[in-house]
């Protein structure tokens, strides 16, 4: 499948503000489940630093903006070939131990519930890659689709807590409840095609992966109820959505930032 991307971020200030600095993690992943046919990143006004790919073989930009910034404004538009492989991270080349993901962080610290969810989902898995696919369903099941119920800032155990949440909080979760049983997972952050089938997607999309010894990194999506597949577009991972995040920036000054992102994905090919 050929997918476009139209990805336009804003942020708009209601007084002018010093200098702004941008850390762009915008760029597709490469592995054997997709190839960039063309891809740009622009930032209005802005002047490109470095770049460089970090341990998780994510690529990371700077950019900076000259004051006064009185809004930034990120464009991405590009084209990816996507696979279907079933999930399954290959072809992907990082430094980061496994090992690593283990760790906590505020949005994924563990609670008893997501403690308990961990366990109770596992109870009967016949091998490692069985346990994953149960924690998934455990997660899905747990937590409600429905958007506008949480916020940025919402953590798993509070997402699980509430019975609700967004393709953010279905992350955290799974994430939160994998490292709850010893198995490593991160938070990825991407594009999701939307279908016609009902199913609930955000084009801007968060999955987790999990870390299944013999096989990988293994993709799961418990908003949409499974791994990604040729309709969706790997952008970077994380402990957390804060570390996994496409845009994070700095800029100085007092005014109240104000935020508008339109995102549209469209099929070109099958």
């Amino acid at each position: 499948m050929i997918l476009t991307v139209n990805h336009v971020t804003t942020y708009d200030y209601d007084a002018p503000m010093g200098t702004a600095v941008q850390s762009l993690r915008l760029f597709p992943s490469r592995f054997d489940g997709q190839r960039t046919i063309d891809w740009s990143v622009a930032v209005e006004g802005g002047v490109k630093g470095g770049s460089f790919r970090d341990g998780a073989g994510d690529r990371v930009e700077g950019w900076s903006i000259r004051p006064p910034v009185e809004a930034v404004t990120i464009t991405v538009t590009g084209q990816v070939e996507t696979f279907d492989t079933s999930g399954v991270l290959r072809g992907h080349r990082e430094l980061v131990h496994p090992m690593a993901y283990l760790r906590e962080t505020v949005a994924t610290w563990i609670d008893d519930a997501l403690q308990e969810l961990g366990e109770s989902a596992i109870e009967g898995a016949s091998d490692m890659l069985d346990r994953a696919h149960r924690l998934s369903a455990a997660v899905a099941e747990a937590i409600a689709y429905k958007p506008g119920v949480t916020h940025t800032h919402t953590t798993a155990a509070e997402a699980l807590a509430q019975g609700e949440g967004v393709c953010q909080d279905h992350a955290h979760a799974l994430v939160a409840a994998a490292r709850a049983v010893d198995m490593p997972a991160r938070y990825v952050s991407g594009y999701l095609f939307a279908t016609e089938d009902g199913a609930p997607h955000e084009a801007a999309h968060a999955w987790a992966e999990i870390w299944v010894e013999g096989i990988g990194w293994i993709g799961f999506d418990p908003a949409n109820e499974c791994c990604p597949d040729e309709r969706y577009i790997r952008l970077g991972s994380g402990l957390d959505a804060r570390e996994a995040a496409p845009i994070r920036g700095i800029t100085q000054g007092a005014g109240e930032e104000r935020l508008d992102v339109t995102v549209a994905l469209e099929q070109l090919q099958q």
